[in-house]
């Protein structure tokens, strides 16, 4: 009998991330942790779960790292908050669900599962978001839980360098940041996601970020937008997106992807490379994807100095990755 095939792959963000940026201490601890996240999305497949499970496990560990853009990790926006997205899609049926802007939700991709499965609805906003994520009972959390020293401190320097006025120091009771001289900042680009696949053949994808430092007006990018920074059909692959948002949405990067692999019959390789490497970077937009296919391939794609990222599957050892030319 052959064995069951399943596979995960994981990102942290794309972005400037090159050897000389890094310590050794840093290094480690961001190799440890897409680690940490694989083998537990990982243990979930390997024990018969559905890779929506895997999806959502692997990234609710994301959300509370404080090494990423989410969750607990997540940047300022110029009015001093933490207004966090998440997205999340089921490629057996194309059910999705998406938040963005919630400031009370401790994990946003359980929220984001919860308007998939809870609402008939697919994508909720602001006040409404935060207003369903209480009403269904997700674990809720006071936003002073996502303030960490240096994302302040980073909003502080871009207020500044932009001369925009720095906005008041939020009140409550601020958590020590036990990571603060781990982290590394990863610019703009910060994002977290997972792609996975189930024995039973079923692909799932998600993401969850905290979007970029002092954004302005309610700006919201592609990771909670279905198409653009996630997708997922068992018909192709699913994709999970991390970089300028602006121009994924424009491009439609997720479905483009799935799109070339189902109608033009690309390897999920070669339809990431495309999209990534030619269509975005022609477009001047910068970032990258992972992806999976439903026969088990693993993908990962970026046009950046580095991407975190990390994959793992029944028939293949984990591979943790950050520089440009690591596997």
């Amino acid at each position: 009998m052959s064995t069951p095939n399943w596979a995960i792959a994981v990102h942290g963000g794309a972005g400037v991330i090159e050897r000389r940026h890094l310590r050794p201490e840093q290094e480690a601890a961001y190799r440890a942790a897409l680690g940490r996240v694989a083998e537990a999305g990982g243990a979930v497949l390997r024990a018969g779960g559905s890779a929506l499970d895997a999806v959502e496990a692997a990234i609710r560990l994301l959300e509370d790292d404080p090494l990423f853009n989410a969750g607990r990790g997540a940047v300022f926006t110029a009015r001093g908050a933490n207004e966090l997205d998440a997205s999340i899609m089921d490629g057996a049926t194309l059910a999705a669900g998406a938040v963005a802007g919630v400031t009370r939700t401790r994990h946003p991709i359980s929220l984001a599962r919860a308007v998939m499965e809870r609402s008939s609805h697919v994508l909720l906003v602001g006040a409404g978001a935060d207003a369903f994520s209480k009403a269904v009972g997700v674990e809720q959390a006071d936003p002073s839980y996502f303030f960490t020293e240096r994302r302040w401190r980073s909003l502080e320097n871009f207020a500044k360098a932009h001369d925009l006025p720095v906005p008041p120091r939020p009140v409550g009771e601020h958590r020590p940041d036990p990571v603060h001289a781990l982290a590394h900042d990863e610019g703009k680009y910060g994002t977290v996601g997972v792609v996975a696949l189930d024995t039973s053949g079923n692909v799932a994808a998600g993401t969850s970020t905290g979007g970029t430092t002092g954004k302005q007006w309610g700006r919201v990018g592609d990771s909670p937008v279905i198409g653009a920074g996630t997708y997922a059909s068992n018909a192709a692959c699913a994709v999970s997106a991390t970089g300028t948002g602006e121009y994924f949405i424009r491009l439609g990067v997720a479905h483009e992807i799935a799109a070339l692999v189902e109608h033009k019959g690309l390897s999920l390789q070669a339809a990431a490379d495309l999209v990534i490497q030619d269509k975005l970077t022609a477009l001047g937009g910068d970032g990258g994807i992972i992806a999976v296919a439903p026969d088990g391939q693993v993908a990962w794609s970026y046009n950046t100095s580095g991407m975190y990222r990390a994959s793992l599957a029944a028939d293949r050892p984990l591979v943790v990755s950050i520089y440009k030319d690591e596997p």
